[in-house]
């Protein structure tokens, strides 16, 4: 589409496979770099992938990746194929996924769920010996390449909240951010992934209003 405005037979079948085969983000080169129709070709592809992901089959991908993945599974990996599974059930609006490294984040967006995943990063205050600071915001930006991760950075003036499971202070700001953003709506069903001490815990919420 470097100088067309409808894109070939060809350039559209590439797309829609790119989706259908897994790829989590599509680059575009000549056409946005030197192309006549930059904004229209990206336009354009948007609407492609979203045209894919309507027909791509996200029970037979769910049960071939737990058919074939590696066993023993990991701690993660058990929560993040249980947190696909209760969110496929229970018809699920929206994955909370509490996380540090992103790495849970991550390992649930690999399943393809068909809801989208809201990672919330928790910031950790680290030092070098000479000066403090924050990590988060790289590992928050990084799962923004990942198909179906939406990750905000939790408040990094209170981190010792953000890990502390009695307080849900920051369960309560994720919810209003996805509200904001339409991911989440009244009544609607989210599954949460969340850490409580040292256990790793998957909960369901529905929504009042």
């Amino acid at each position: 589409m470097s100088g067309n405005l409808r894109p070939t037979r060809a350039e559209a079948t590439d797309v829609a496979n790119a989706v259908l085969d897994g790829t989590d983000a599509i680059l575009l080169g000549a056409e946005t770099f030197r192309g006549l129709y930059p904004f229209q070709t990206i336009s354009i592809v948007g609407k492609i992938c979203a045209e894919a992901e309507k027909v791509y089959n996200q029970a037979i991908y769910f049960k071939k990746t737990m058919k074939y993945g590696n066993e023993p599974t990991s701690h993660l990996e058990s929560i993040a194929t249980t947190a696909v599974s209760a969110a496929i059930k229970v018809k699920a609006s929206v994955i909370v996924v509490f996380t540090a490294t992103g790495q849970t984040a991550r390992l649930i967006a690999k399943y393809r769920p068909t809801m989208p995943v809201l990672s919330v990063v928790i910031p950790r205050l680290t030092t070098n010996q000479l000066r403090w600071s924050f990590t988060g915001a790289f590992q928050a930006r990084q799962t923004l390449v990942v198909r179906g991760v939406f990750p905000m950075l939790a408040d990094p003036r209170h981190p010792e909240e953000s890990i502390n499971a009695t307080n849900e202070s920051v369960l309560k700001i994720a919810l209003d951010h996805g509200k904001a953003t339409g991911l989440i709506k009244p009544h609607d069903r989210i599954v949460v992934c969340q850490q409580i001490g040292s256990s790793a815990v998957v909960k369901i919420i529905e929504l009042e209003d």
